[in-house]
């Protein structure tokens, strides 16, 4: 019997690493989701949800987070971008280097470094939680906005812009009437890269002396307490909001005819990315409280 090797054969260790990291996971949450301590089918998880002022609560405040980073992010990083992308300086290569040099940083590192001036600039962290979260999220994740944002405005047409100065338009029409929209898609890659895991990264808030709990901080509470059944819930609930950010997001920016069909495949694409992530956040999640659990003796009230 002869073997002949295709293009297809190279998909198989990526199918099986599909299954064992990002299927089987995902089939484990769900399970937990819809089912008590004695294994049977409930919805009472998914009713504490949404009837616990905590769990809304910590919602309500991971979103609020979520859309301060986003908005300081894109106010910081559209600007810098541009300007990168837009001027003829000749070392511009350099100074994008150094704007995502940070990402070549060890991440306690940089968040140390970020809480020391911090304590000299305030003195006590813990009087300004809320706003330390902010600036520390927006410091870690200003790269991932900058990039996406530099790679649309570099690759635009000139021609679209020289045809717009050509019909009478001044530089400020041009920039909302052309420049904004074409670059929508590569904010909405910011966006995508920034607002979500705000929602989780809950070890800037513990660095930070935040004690206020984000959703990946409560779903690891919950795991750490071996109530698997709720902080699957919140996991579920998480996922399905990625889901909805996702495709919702992923609709800007696409031209008709064509790329209507490219842009249903990049949608499909991006709820694989979604549907991959999820589970990576609350992995990390569960591994980093597990961490911290055993570093304090099984103890998670020293904390």
């Amino acid at each position: 019997m002869n073997f002949r090797f295709s293009r297809k054969h190279l998909s198989i260790p990526y199918a099986v690493f599909l299954f064992c990291f990002v299927v089987a996971p995902l089939i484990v949450v769900v399970y937990y989701a819809f089912t008590n301590g004695q294994g049977r089918f409930t919805m009472q998880n998914f009713v504490n949800f949404f009837t616990s002022p905590n769990t809304i609560g910590t919602l309500c405040y991971s979103l609020a987070v979520a859309v301060a980073v986003t908005v300081c992010c894109t106010l910081i990083a559209y600007p810098t971008a541009y300007i990168l992308a837009k001027s003829h300086l000749k070392r511009r290569g350099v100074l994008l280097v150094l704007f995502i040099a940070p990402m070549w940083i060890n991440f306690t590192l940089r968040v140390v470094a970020l809480k020391e001036v911090l304590t000299v600039i305030e003195g006590n962290l813990a009087y300004h939680p809320f706003l330390n979260t902010v600036i520390g999220m927006t410091y870690d994740f200003i790269p991932f906005m900058i990039l996406p944002l530099y790679t649309t405005l570099s690759k635009l047409d000139n021609s679209y812009l020289e045809a717009a100065a050509d019909l009478g338009a001044n530089p400020a029409t041009t920039f909302l009437k052309v420049t904004l929209p074409l670059s929508l898609p590569g904010f909405v890659s910011g966006v995508t890269m920034v607002f979500l895991p705000s929602m989780t990264n809950y070890v800037i808030l513990d660095m930070l002396y935040n004690s206020t709990y984000i959703m990946g901080s409560l779903i690891g509470s919950y795991f750490n307490a071996y109530d698997w059944h709720n902080g699957s819930m919140i996991s579920l609930v998480l996922l399905l909001i990625i889901f909805i950010l996702t495709w919702a997001t992923n609709g800007f920016g696409e031209e008709e005819g064509q790329a209507g069909g490219q842009s249903y495949e990049k949608k499909c694409i991006s709820l694989c990315v979604a549907v991959f992530s999820a589970p990576v956040h609350v992995s990390a999640s569960i591994a980093a409280d597990g961490l911290q659990l055993y570093r304090y003796g099984g103890d998670w009230n020293k904390r």
